[in-house]
């Protein structure tokens, strides 16, 4: 199989000297930089004892050395699990007993705030986003490798990156394309966690399909904050320029001019927030991709302002399948402004075979798709958990989520299937239903939240616009009982994608 790592490893051989990669800080890494380092950690991981199927706890924030690290865990045969930065110690302890790490690869930062109370509380206050790595560090079967001059909290045990390198190359051993290589956990409980599981396989599948819509040249710069999302750029010779974490609006379109980014890629609020900033992007901007969350009308033509020659792409993807459509933004308005129902997602990818359940969820198949849930059987199709139909072109229009469903009386309301054209309207950026319990008749309430479009808008007067408006727009099952008006709608994550649980904390909140 040519899997990633080795056709990364085949481009890096070409161009040893070119820039591969631009670190948030503005250091720089070459092809043959990372192609070594790749290979160092491969061989020397092997040689201090790692075997092919070890789990291995990945906290290392993105950088050229991050991706090494990655890229030659790969080619060991490892399972990356990904650390995240945001859970606390209970649900890290339950995570930990569904996939066991025999090793511990984090920055040295990692360790000091994991270990030295005061500091990891100083950090959370502050809003810095740092992993709990007490349960791992308790455990002493967990070997470790940190990044960085050794701190306190570093194990004494503990290798240092370099000491991983300079040993007798060996041959590596040809990796399991269908074992497990990469953990990612999204959501679950502390008593049961949902753990994603990838093979070299499906991850190989995913950053060329990744690739086919978005083909790269020496010479290009993608602008992008994930290791997969970047691959693409490297595979195809390009150079991957990393943002700052958190990166501010104003540092992110300075960083379009001085790294003479080509493709762009982000969540659409942020993207949003940018535009803002800077509503022309230079011209050397050809490509700009919005993922994660669906991108409301207003932020869809800010999009294409910003890039008027260029071309703007909405991926639709999963943790266990990207991507799974790619739609452009102008077909996606020109679905809304014809008052189709739903928010168009695009022709399945090349390979993803989709189909429409009982109750309209969106069945997946594809090679790209994960091989399943930690614990669980492996998967044949992948349920999205989205409600979705297919036009007849065969596209995928998404109406909702099925965890997003409101009831009032005998009608099932999917949010998804009438926010995109309330956002349409004039006066309104964004639009949001969500439901809050109605004490007498035991249904939900229905509230439509709205921000405005502009600063100097009257808030009372769109209310009564909307009033007059919505029950011409949607079905009246669906008009809302409460229209609320608020400076923004919360978010939450990496991909700040809309909070509905706070949302209808807040809206119940402003109840009159």
């Amino acid at each position: 199989m040519n899997d990633l790592v080795t056709r990364f490893l085949d481009t890096a051989a070409e161009r040893p000297d070119e820039v591969a990669v631009i670190d948030p800080d503005g250091r720089t890494a070459t092809f043959g930089e990372l192609r070594r380092l790749t290979l160092e950690v491969s061989t020397g991981l092997r040689a201090e004892g790692l075997a092919p199927g070890d789990g291995v706890l990945f906290a290392v924030r993105n950088s050229a050395t991050a991706i090494g690290l990655f890229l030659g865990l790969l080619r060991a045969g490892a399972v990356v699990i990904s650390a995240d930065t945001a859970v606390g110690p209970a649900l890290v302890s339950a995570r930990m007993r569904a996939y066991r790490p025999r090793w511990l690869i984090a920055e040295s930062l990692f360790f000091t705030t994991s270990v030295v109370g005061p500091v990891r509380a100083f950090c959370r206050r502050r809003g810095w986003p740092v992993p709990d790595l007490r349960q791992p560090l308790a455990d002493p079967g967990v070997r470790t490798v940190h990044i960085g001059r050794r701190l306190p909290g570093v194990p004494r045990s503990a290798l240092a990156l370099k000491d991983l390198f300079d040993r007798m190359p060996s041959a590596a051993p040809e990796p399991d394309a269908d074992a497990p290589a990469l953990v990612v956990f999204t959501s679950g409980t502390t008593e049961q966690p949902k753990g994603v599981v990838h093979s070299l396989r499906t991850l190989t599948a995913a950053v060329t399909m990744l690739g086919e819509y978005l083909p790269f040249a020496p010479g290009d710069v993608m602008h992008a904050d994930g290791i997969v999302a970047g691959l693409p750029a490297l595979l195809g010779g390009a150079r991957l320029s990393l943002p700052k974490p958190s990166a501010s609006p104003k540092r992110f379109a300075e960083d379009l001019a001085t790294r003479r980014v080509t493709h762009a890629y982000g969540v659409p609020v942020h993207l949003a927030e940018v535009c803002r900033v800077l509503p022309r992007w230079p011209d050397h901007v050809r490509h700009l991709v919005m993922g994660s969350a669906p991108a409301a009308p207003a932020v869809l033509r800010q999009a294409m302002a910003a890039v008027p020659a260029g071309q703007v792409l909405s991926v639709y993807a999963m943790t266990e399948a990207i991507p799974l459509a790619v739609a452009r933004a102008e077909d996606k308005l020109a679905h809304i402004e014809r008052g189709l129902p739903g928010d168009l997602l695009g022709t399945p990818s090349p390979g993803v075979s989709a189909r429409i359940a009982a109750d309209g969820e969106l069945l997946v198949s594809a090679p790209n798709a994960c091989l399943g849930y930690l614990g669980a059987p492996p998967l044949t199709e992948l349920a999205t958990g989205d409600l979705a139909r297919l036009d007849d072109a065969g596209r995928i229009v998404l109406t909702g989520r099925k965890k997003d469903m409101l009831i009032r009386g005998s009608y099932n309301i999917y949010p998804g299937l009438y926010e995109p054209s309330i956002a349409l309207l004039s006066g309104v950026r964004e639009a949001a239903m969500v439901g809050t319990p109605d004490p007498v008749t035991g249904d939900e309430s229905v509230v439509l939240a709205v921000v405005v479009d502009s600063d100097d808008a009257d808030p009372a007067r769109l209310v009564r616009r909307l009033r007059r408006r919505l029950p011409e727009l949607i079905d009246a099952e669906a008009v809302p009982d409460r229209i609320v008006v608020l400076p923004e709608l919360p978010r939450s994550g990496r991909s700040r994608k809309l909070d509905r649980g706070r949302l209808r904390e807040l809206v119940t909140a402003s109840r009159p």
